[in-house]
């Protein structure tokens, strides 16, 4: 099965591309994706068909630099709840695990990893998009995504020692130069970011103040009269994030949200809902969709849920699905 990604990772597309004077909804159904599900953040698409679309703007918009005005345009807060996971993480080190750790919960094409040697670590970006097709326009959106975010994890004044892309230097670089000067290589042997390996151990210094905003978005005020449901769909985005790292709790979801447990529980009761009903219905969800993609093995599996080992995912699978995930994937692929 192919690699799907999540339309989060098109945030600003839209707006971007009527700046340029192209139709975003035509480019969107050329690519074979539909306009209106575009806002819908979470929905899974085909990967190639992302790689597909931002190639063919860049050509039709005559803008070589696309992927990474696309990637000036995002902010922490795109991130959404894994914003809040981040801030709580010691070090710059332990942050990258934390995104590494995700990043096939939202985007299955992406594969970052640190590798590092002789004080010097580098951050690297592939794509497999299960096609041959090119895919600058997504590499440097990865790759500009990435510098912004280790910006923000170190210090907005923070430079890395190289900006590091696979692809050929395009006709007009000029907005590559002007984010990364006297840093930026083409025709390189990776994608990526290179920097001090002191860099990751430096603290974190995202802050509590950064954040309040979005958090008091999170989980807004009850208001009188307000009977849209909130809290089960908050819940459930923060209960995605927390998964992989083990801290899938209700205290961890709580103090993310900036409120006690009791908060939290009686809000979910408010819609009819529990903690532990959210957080299987979570796990149903993310099972099938990691179990019929076969990209991962069932240890894997079991492990991004948040379970103690393979055998007692298998066992609870069982239960919630009336099929072992053996079956449920061989059933899958007929």
């Amino acid at each position: 099965m192919k690699p799907l990604v999540r339309y989060a990772s098109l945030a600003n597309y839209v707006e971007l591309t009527r700046t340029l004077g192209a139709d975003p909804a035509a480019l969107l159904r050329s690519a074979g994706l539909d306009p209106a599900g575009i806002r819908v953040q979470d929905r899974w698409v085909p990967a190639e068909s992302v790689v597909e679309l931002l190639e063919c703007t860049a050509a039709q918009t005559g803008r070589p630099d696309l992927g990474l005005r696309l990637a000036e345009l995002r902010r922490m807060s795109h991130l959404g709840p894994l914003s809040l996971v981040l801030r709580e993480e010691p070090d710059v080190r332990s942050a990258l695990q934390v995104l590494i750790r995700h990043q096939n919960m939202y985007n299955e094409a992406l594969d970052t990893r640190v590798i590092t040697a002789d004080g010097i670590a580098s951050v690297r970006v592939d794509l497999d998009s299960g096609t041959r097709q090119p895919h600058h326009q997504s590499i440097d959106l990865a790759v500009g995504v990435l510098f912004g975010l280790l910006r923000g994890l170190l210090d907005p004044d923070w430079w890395p020692l190289a900006v590091c892309f696979g692809h050929p230097e395009p006709a007009d670089a000029s907005t590559a130069r002007r984010m990364f000067p006297g840093a930026v290589h083409y025709d390189h042997d990776f994608n990526g970011i290179v920097l001090h390996e002191s860099d990751l151990d430096r603290p974190n210094a995202m802050s509590d103040p950064l954040l309040r905003t979005y958090i008091q978005r999170v989980l807004p005020p009850e208001e009188p009269g307000d009977r849209q449901p909130r809290a089960v769909a908050r819940v459930r985005e923060l209960i995605e994030m927390l998964l992989p790292t083990g801290r899938c709790s209700v205290e961890q979801i709580a103090r993310s949200m900036g409120v006690d447990r009791r908060t939290v529980h009686r809000r979910l009761a408010a819609e009819g809902a529990t903690f532990s009903g959210v957080l299987d219905d979570v796990r149903g969800d993310l099972a099938r969709h990691m179990v019929e993609g076969r990209r991962h093995s069932f240890t894997e599996v079991a492990v991004l849920l948040g379970f103690s080992s393979a055998s007692n995912f298998s066992r609870w699978f069982r239960d919630r699905f009336d099929a072992t995930p053996r079956q449920w994937r061989s059933r899958s692929t007929r």
